[in-house]
């Protein structure tokens, strides 16, 4: 049996040899390892791959001999569970879609939510389930209430948001902290918040990009996962910025929920530490 082991916690003496050591204690062979070091923060991170069988209370023995509040997890080959929601944009929804039917990521999609019924047809021809929740007639926070509940009822790993275009209220972001991924179309922190390739275009931008972060209660400014750029032109305009952005967002998008599938994220206070 295959596993990756995920480990956080304070800057310590020997860590390192703590966990192999346990792990050969436990018959577990290495196939795999990284770690780092965050000196300002003095925190400790480490993935590692493992083929075995641990003993039912290997994280109980791992724990007791690291610091305390040690963040430690344990996980197994099956697909991360995912649930995607968007508005009206197809690009990085269908580029998700298409690579879990191609079976390239280790990624299942429970379903999809969108405030708008325009994707339908896109999600329906992949068999996964749709689901509407029009924003019309509510407030921010009962439609965030309503999609937070469906949300939870499939139990996902990850939420993405595959160009979901909603503010989301502080109670949906604090139910499912560390668990929401958004692609922002713009090389963050560089305009921030609506039409940012108008914004780019404007400064008379030479390259254009994507950001895919983790969420938190300020508009784009959470944890950084992953970031890409395309070069443009003094002769491209703001709409042929956006459309040659639109590959940068998916390949940028996907790419952050294969390193989240893959248990190679950790967030480090307002920043992430991604393995390679």
């Amino acid at each position: 049996m295959s596993y990756i082991l995920t480990t956080q916690c304070a800057d310590d003496v020997g860590l390192i040899a703590k966990i192999t050591g346990l792990c050969h204690k436990n018959n577990l062979n290495i196939t795999r390892n990284n770690e780092f070091v965050d000196k300002d923060a003095q925190r400790f991170f480490m993935r590692t791959e493992l083929t075995g069988e641990p003993q039912s209370d290997f994280l109980e023995q791992l724990r007791s001999l690291l610091p305390q509040g040690a963040k430690l997890a344990l996980h197994n080959d099956a697909k991360t569970k995912v649930v995607l929601l968007a508005t009206k944009e197809a690009h990085c929804l269908g580029g998700m879609l298409l690579k879990q039917f191609e079976q390239t990521l280790n990624i299942e999609v429970l379903a999809v939510i969108a405030n708008y019924a325009d994707l339908e047809p896109l999600v329906k021809g992949f068999n996964v389930p749709f689901h509407v929740i029009s924003h019309e007639g509510l407030t921010r926070s009962e439609h965030d209430k309503k999609v937070a509940d469906l949300i939870a009822s499939y139990n996902p790993d990850i939420i993405g948001l595959a160009k979901y275009m909603r503010i989301l209220s502080p109670e949906f972001v604090g139910r499912f902290d560390g668990k929401i991924i958004n692609i922002h179309h713009s090389f963050l922190p560089a305009f921030i918040g609506a039409k940012p390739y108008h914004q780019a275009f404007e400064r008379g931008v030479k390259i254009i990009g994507a950001t895919a972060h983790f969420v938190n209660n300020e508009l784009d400014e959470g944890p950084i996962i992953l970031q890409d750029v395309t070069h443009v032109t003094h002769a491209n305009t703001a709409e042929m910025m956006a459309k040659i952005g639109k590959d940068v967002e998916k390949t940028v998008f996907c790419k952050a929920l294969q390193l989240a599938s893959e248990h190679k994220l950790f967030i480090n206070g307002n920043k992430t530490v991604v393995f390679s």
